[in-house]
């Protein structure tokens, strides 16, 4: 099947397999490996992407779905080799631990900014429960996208 979608603001056309996983497409066949396999079920939120503007998990999103859509990864934040603005924050609020959550907790973030720029905390808090951190850095991640939310 031939789907044509835009990838992180570049147009694309490829020939796949439609039932083939989202997620799978992306790191192996697009070498895009920032979007992690953590459970394979949509349960940890750690291949969170950004589809049609809303975050969701690649995992759990045929290949076949992305005909006619947009897509952001984690990779298509960084514009001219300055970081978007919620990578910054959790840089800056030390929301990084072991590190295997983040780009999942980015993206989820992202997704809530771009619908909410000013989101209240519990807000934030539903915004990313879907993703688990095992590290339990939850408070310094809330922090980061309260941050980036208001511009600090």
């Amino acid at each position: 099947m031939r789907i044509e979608f835009i990838l992180n603001g570049q147009k694309r056309s490829c020939e796949v397999r439609p039932e083939r996983r989202l997620l799978d497409f992306l790191r192996e066949d697009l070498h895009l490996t920032g979007t992690k396999e953590g459970c394979g079920e949509g349960e940890c939120g750690a291949c969170t992407v950004i589809l049609n503007g809303k975050a969701v998990h690649s995992c759990l999103v045929m290949v076949g779905q992305l005909d006619g859509c947009e897509l952001l990864t984690i990779e298509g934040l960084e514009k001219n080799g300055e970081l978007d603005a919620i990578q910054k924050a959790f840089i800056k609020k030390s929301a990084i631990q072991c590190g295997f959550c983040t780009a999942g907790m980015v993206m989820s973030a992202k997704a809530l900014l771009m619908e909410n720029p000013h989101p209240s905390d519990e807000e934030i808090t539903r915004a990313i429960s879907g993703n688990i951190c095992r590290c339990s850095g939850y408070r310094e991640i809330k922090a980061a996208i309260r941050a980036a939310a208001d511009g600090v």
